[in-house]
């Protein structure tokens, strides 16, 4: 019997004896190690016998051929339509010569259903997808072809300018270009809808994916770029599956209808997709997500199509957004879950604790090796004690989350890229020769195991000998009456040591900013160091496609009021106020006649 038979048949003995029932949380523990076993084992079966997401796929158009697959405004599409349309995307790009099995076709284009046709026609002929973020432009656009090696491109036709900003550099990398379009008059682009109408819809023949195989690649995904230039994640057959589990361990029936809100480019918004193939079910599609116009699309999905809004599945929601969430619309089921594009590990919050990522316990350790260790700040890298060895923390303290490298739970890098790859890297963790992925997340865990999102590694920074976790600070300043959104970071003040907090805030609809309360709030819930020195007054805040706040930019330009046109404050301890951040003031700042 392997070991982790052995522990699930003691964890049924204990639990049928009684021995356990007393810790309310313990058989949620249990149920959460077991299903990500029971994935695991799944994963192991489909690469056993090669079964791809492709597979699952062609049975359902088999089983059921005129169930809805895809709604997207007033067009509902089957499993049947969806068949027929990728066979045609397929054949299309063999008729035009210049795709064959083992390519990587760049992906260009919003949500809308012609996403999902052309990367299942891509896999149907052994090819893999390279999905780009469809706001990325010049420099950036290269850089993502660049690291997938892709061979085509096809893009959305309301991205042609975007594509022409290119086009030499294109035809210098031989890289065939085609807009989705009936007819192109740009030299050196091709339509592509005209020869998909035109080609056959005839099944792919599985002989043209032959040597496909679940390490394969299926897609390659590009981080944020919050930091610097994208890096490209490869997705592969494989991880397809691991990634598309997550729906039904979130609770995701074969009943539901699911609403992905998030780009089909973006991890999450991806897995929703092939998740929904996993289940078998319908996903819903809008070209672009709208907050202000959400309900809506429910209430309209609730008459057509399902009974009611049960649950909600994602990651980055913050405590206070959840709580007034559930004030507001009641009891719904809200599945916080935790993991990287290019992680190996993945937490979910399955007991519905508030603000938390899920919990610390040792079954979960068993059998998926993580450790929150601790990390000096200054220096960008774990703290080690005198063996050399890294520490983990104690209940509270924040560290820095490793997961273990494994056969089971590889970390497969960033394509061409050996020196991010490398970097992601630990080693001599806790032992001479093992490894462990650093996924550059500071967590903590509380005194009954929740774990919880501190900071990013880079966002935390020091000022008065203290650390500083800039997502606390924005969670707290974001509960201020006419605060919407606050994005945090630190800046350089010439004369001091560390960096100074600052925060870009946008206002809540129709008030305006009150530099008093404000002022009391951070003096109420902020220890003296954590208080934003400088406050930015923004209309909106730099953000990626897929929402993260982007902090390069507003760290780059610090708190000039010479060279920032937004509204500036600081922190006036004297006059118990955020006051106006003028010229005069910050020239006095910076010769030091202004205590901060």
């Amino acid at each position: 019997m392997s070991l982790e038979s052995s522990v699930i048949a003691l964890c049924a003995a204990l639990i049928a004896c009684g021995v356990l029932l007393r810790h309310s949380s313990f058989l949620q523990d249990v149920q959460f190690v077991l299903t990500k076993i029971k994935v695991r084992r799944f994963i192991e079966k489909c690469v056993q016998t090669n079964y791809s997401i492709l597979d699952r796929f062609l049975e359902l158009v088999k089983t059921q051929p005129h169930k809805p697959f895809v709604y997207f405004k007033d067009e509902t599409f089957t499993y049947r339509d969806a068949d027929v349309l990728s066979n045609k995307v397929a054949r299309a790009f063999l008729q035009a010569g210049c795709v064959k099995e083992g390519d990587t076709v760049a992906l260009f284009l919003g949500n809308q259903p012609m996403f999902l046709w052309l990367w299942l026609g891509l896999v149907k002929i052994g090819c893999a997808g390279a999905l780009l973020n469809s706001n990325i432009r010049s420099k950036s656009l290269l850089h993502c072809l660049n690291c997938s090696g892709a061979t085509t491109l096809v893009a959305a036709e309301d991205l042609l300018d975007a594509v022409k900003e290119v086009l030499p550099h294109l035809h210098e990398q031989q890289i065939n270009v085609f807009i989705l379009a009936d007819r192109c008059e740009v030299t050196g682009v091709k339509s592509f809808i005209d020869k998909m109408n035109q080609a056959s819809s005839e099944p792919i023949p599985k002989e043209l994916r032959s040597h496909l195989t679940m390490q394969s690649p299926a897609a390659y995904i590009y981080t944020s770029g919050t930091t610097g230039l994208p890096k490209a994640a490869l997705i592969t057959q494989g991880r397809v599956w691991t990634m598309s589990l997550l729906l039904p361990s979130s609770g995701v029936n074969s009943k539901d209808v699911i609403y992905d809100t998030l780009p089909l480019y973006h991890s999450t918004g991806f897995l929703v997709f092939t998740g929904a193939i996993e289940r078998g079910i319908p996903v819903v599609l809008r070209s672009k997500f709208s907050a202000s116009q959400f309900w809506d699309d429910c209430e309209i999905i609730f008459k057509k199509l399902t009974n009611a809004f049960r649950l909600a599945v994602g990651n980055g929601i913050r405590a206070d957004v959840w709580r007034d969430f559930v004030r507001r619309f009641g009891e719904i089921q809200i599945r916080e879950f935790y993991g990287a594009t290019e992680g190996n590990f993945a937490l979910l919050n399955y007991s519905s604790k508030m603000g938390a990522l899920g919990r610390h316990t040792f079954l979960h350790k068993m059998f998926f090796p993580y450790a929150v260790i601790k990390y000096d700040i200054d220096k960008e890298e774990p703290l080690r004690d005198s063996s050399g060895f890294c520490m983990e923390v104690q209940r509270g303290e924040p560290g820095l989350l490793v997961t273990k490298i494994t056969a089971k739970a590889p970390f497969i890098g960033y394509v061409r890229d050996m020196k991010q790859t490398e970097k992601k890297k630990l080693r001599n963790v806790f032992k001479k020769g093992d490894l462990y992925f650093n996924t550059g997340d500071l967590l903590r865990i509380d005194e009954d195991n929740f774990m919880y999102f501190h900071d990013r590694v880079g966002d935390t920074f020091r000022w008065k000998g203290e650390n500083v976790a800039t997502a606390e600070v924005a969670d707290i300043l974001a509960l201020a009456d006419c605060i919407k959104e606050a994005n945090v970071y630190g800046v350089k003040v010439p004369g001091q040591e560390g960096r100074a907090g600052m925060a870009a805030v946008t206002l809540r609809d129709g008030l305006k900013f009150d530099s008093t309360a404000v002022f009391k709030h951070v003096e109420d819930f902020l220890p003296s160091y954590a208080r934003p020195r400088f406050l930015r007054i923004q209309r909106s805040l730099d953000i990626t496609g897929t929402f993260k706040l982007i902090k390069t930019k507003v760290v780059e330009q610090g708190f000039n009021p010479n060279e920032i046109t937004d509204p500036l404050y600081f922190l006036n301890e004297k006059e118990k106020n955020y006051t106006p951040l003028t010229p005069d003031v910050f020239d006095s700042i910076i010769a030091g006649d202004v205590k901060i």
